[in-house]
């Protein structure tokens, strides 16, 4: 209890869902297997803005960026070119 006249500021599930733009069942789920800190308070959960930034810098490296999209399209691209009968023909069954 070393930090008594600072207060913990908190914020709700959905809150947090809100800021990483994903399901307020995604973010529970994140919870339970341990990928986001929080606490029960009660019935609910809650995360500590102090955890928020760096849940939002570890949500931030997931996101596809315009680099990243132009890549996966190569390579999309390279693999019809390869493969564009072969997937047709599979399409069919």
């Amino acid at each position: 209890m070393e930090n008594k006249g600072k207060k913990t500021v908190y914020i709700s599930i959905v809150e947090l869902a809100k800021m990483l733009k994903i399901s307020r069942i995604a973010v529970f789920k994140k919870i339970k297997k341990g990928e986001i800190p929080a606490e029960k308070i009660g019935r609910n959960y809650a995360i500590s803005m102090d955890d928020v930034s760096d849940i939002l810098k570890k949500s931030n490296s997931k996101i596809l960026t315009d680099e990243k999209k132009k890549e996966i399209n190569k390579a999309v691209e390279k693999v019809v070119k390869e493969y564009g009968e072969t997937l047709r023909l599979l399409g069919k069954e």
